[in-house]
């Protein structure tokens, strides 16, 4: 990324501001804004996340929140109420108060002298989550959001669930990495003596968000809440939708375009869990101008352009060998008018006894009974472009699940949209699930995951309302796979693999399962084609990232990462190492010093469903001077036939002594997970 300093308006910063809400709780905000914006006052951008504005997130602001102020905007940082120097208690994720709060802090920022009354929300993950739930409400004088990495519902997309199966490898370890931020003080310099009274009341009474989670396993009002999709047309304000085919909420982006009643465009780069100017596996872009683009346009009155040019806009990714820690995915840049497109067909591939075939044979009934350690070559559910994050060669996954491959493909076929897989299954429990792959085959025989899908066969008519399987009944049953853009090169192959076992991504049944699938007519695969057209090559390229003059920070100590996975033979133990120690880095500016570290450890004994083991450390420090505070967590998840159980530790140090320490133990029955 390119550093720019010439900004058309000359920026100041005030490092902490107060905005009162009704009920008397104050949250703090930090603004970036042009000098003169006193006498010209100028449009708002708010960002309202919980990650704290001091500290751990600084990096990412000092480049984002100047450009923004640079060019003509008021970049307004906000905690949310019980997080960083905020008053309050953070109770759990995207609670109506959260909600409530944003709309008085919109209301805030329009009144400001500086201010128009003009106020755009832009937020990644947290972030843009929240972006679509206050959009719901329609605030006045919110004209336009920019969402990245979020979902329009909370159940199908997000740490906690995927196809009705809980998410082992995210729902204890995001919870865990929740539960350490929040242990952490409001800073002293800004609160005043206050600050340990504030501390204490936070280790005390902000709840571990883990058991709200697991208490909620099917989709009720508990997710709904917060669920944008359950009604598109409360979002009347226009919409930009981001994100990346490595990140985990792509396949809302979709959604949005085909539900939102009002303007919208999309964009899906190759990104993972990042901003597009970060973005890795790249190429990344030049979102800040992007950004200025869309601001421009809806709280501006400047006709950008960026309106005229197509609603949805995606990475058409190719072909490559598996890379693990991939940081370029070679492509191009396609485009569609509108979403759903009338340029996408459907090409079906049968599952049959001998492979993927293009017309179906005659049925075959195909039984295997899933390992349990099948899952363990994933890759991360939500990678953040690190090495490590992407799923490496699928072949010995290919080899733990039920395989179909096609022949070679004799030009290149290219597909955007969901594929879906029609399966004709038994089992022999009443509960059950199914893993299904989309993988990429090159002629050295190499396979790339491409997509994938869970589907928990108790939610196979609805996740509402699961219902019980009847061993050995047949059953037809639908798995929608993740949204991707990929084009299969010449030679190349599909590969549909399919297991009831997908550890630690899913949760597993609780007894072993053995699978039958009727191969032929009734068990096939549906691909979204789409065919090249010559005006994908007529679009605009984007810029190239650019961005203000970095922190001025000096690294204390590097990050390390650690992972393996490990196989003791002699107990048939499989186990996930991933973590490390995340850095320590000194604000020259405010004195702050941090670093964190995390680990998660996934275990399980092949044949022992019950044997699956979840535990999560973390450790989040931070201090100025003699002001010196640590946070250290330790969370474990199991689970026997009927229940989950579930520990979280905390434990507070002020000076390297310990002043808090507190367990929280719960059990909660297995509901058809």
């Amino acid at each position: 990324m390119s550093v720019r300093t010439d900004y058309p308006h000359t920026i100041r910063e005030i490092e902490n501001c107060w905005i009162q809400l009704a009920d008397g709780v104050r949250l703090a905000a930090r603004i970036w804004l042009p000098e003169d914006a006193a006498t010209h006052p100028v449009p708002a951008i708010l960002e309202y996340i919980p990650y704290r504005k001091n500290d751990f997130t600084t990096p990412r602001d000092a480049v984002q929140h100047p450009y923004i102020a640079g060019h003509g905007y008021a970049s307004v940082r906000v905690d949310l109420r019980g997080s960083g120097d905020s008053d309050g208690l953070l109770l759990d994720e995207y609670l109506p108060q959260e909600q409530e709060d944003a709309l008085e802090v919109i209301s805030w920022i329009a009144g400001q002298p500086w201010c128009t009354g003009a106020v755009g929300m832009i937020g990644i993950s947290w972030g843009g989550f929240n972006g679509l739930q206050v959009a719901a409400h329609n605030p006045p004088a919110l004209k336009g959001i920019i969402t990245l990495c979020s979902t329009d519902d909370r159940y199908a997309d997000d740490v906690h669930y995927m196809g009705g199966c809980l998410l082992g490898n995210d729902q204890l370890p995001w919870a865990s990495s929740m539960l350490v931020r929040n242990g952490l003080p409001p800073d002293p310099r800004f609160v005043g003596d206050r600050w340990r009274e504030m501390w204490f009341e936070r280790l005390q009474r902000t709840p571990p968000f883990v058991e709200a989670w697991m208490s909620h396993q099917r989709r009720d009002e508990f997710w709904k809440q917060g669920s944008v999709c359950e009604n598109y047309d409360t979002i009347r304000c226009p919409v930009y939708a981001v994100g990346g085919w490595a990140d985990a909420y792509s396949n809302a982006i979709f959604r949005l375009l085909a539900g939102l009643p009002g303007p919208r465009k999309g964009l899906i780069g190759p990104w993972a869990h990042l901003y597009p100017e970060m973005g890795i596996p790249g190429p990344a872009i030049g979102f800040l101008q992007e950004c200025l683009r869309w601001w421009d346009y809806w709280l501006k009155g400047i006709d950008t352009g960026i309106m005229d040019e197509p609603m949805f806009r995606v990475w058409m990714q190719e072909s490559i060998e598996p890379d693990a820690s991939c940081t370029l995915w070679p492509g191009r840049w396609v485009a569609e008018p509108s979403w759903p497109s009338d340029h996408i067909d459907t090409a079906s591939y049968y599952l049959n006894g001998n492979g993927l075939g293009e017309a179906p044979a005659n049925e075959t009934a195909l039984t295997y009974q899933g390992l349990q350690h099948a899952g363990m070559d994933a890759g991360i559910w939500c990678g953040h472009g690190a090495p490590a994050d992407m799923p490496p060669d699928q072949r010995a996954e290919d080899g733990r699940s039920l395989t179909f491959t096609s022949q070679p493909a004799s030009a290149a076929v290219e597909i955007l949209g969901f594929p879906e897989i029609m399966l004709a299954v038994a089992v022999d429990r009443p509960q059950a699930l199914l893993a299904v792959r989309l993988c990429d085959v090159s002629p050295t025989g190499s396979s790339t995951l491409i997509s994938r899908g869970l589907l928990n066969l108790t939610h196979r008519e609805s996740h509402e309302h699961p219902t019980p399987l009847e061993p050995g009944k047949r059953y037809d049953v639908t798995v929608r796979l993740n949204g991707i853009a990929h084009s299969l090169a010449p030679g190349h192959r599909w590969r549909v693999a399919i297991s009831p076992t997908y550890w630690p991504w899913a949760w597993p049944s609780p007894e072993p399962v053995t699978m039958t699938l009727f191969a032929g007519e009734h068990s096939r695969l549906s691909l979204p084609l789409r065919a090249p057209r010559p005006e994908d090559a007529e679009l605009a390229p984007f810029a190239e990232p650019e961005g203000a003059p970095p922190l001025d920070a000096e690294t204390v100590r590097p990050a390390e990462r650690k992972f393996t996975v490990a196989h003791d033979a002699v107990c048939n133990t499989f186990e996930l190492v991933d973590g490390g120690y995340r850095g320590s880095r000194r604000i020259r500016a405010n004195g702050v010093e941090y670093e964190s570290e995390a680990y998660n450890r996934y275990r399980i004994i092949e044949g022992r469903p019950l044997s699956a083991y979840v535990e999560c450390e973390r450790m989040m420090r931070v201090g100025r001077g003699e002001w010196q505070i640590r946070i250290e967590t330790n969370s474990t998840m199991t689970a026997d036939l009927e229940k989950f159980y579930v520990t979280n530790v905390l434990e507070a140090y002020e000076g390297g002594l310990r002043v808090f320490a507190k367990t929280w133990d719960f059990t909660v029955a297995r509901d058809m997970v």
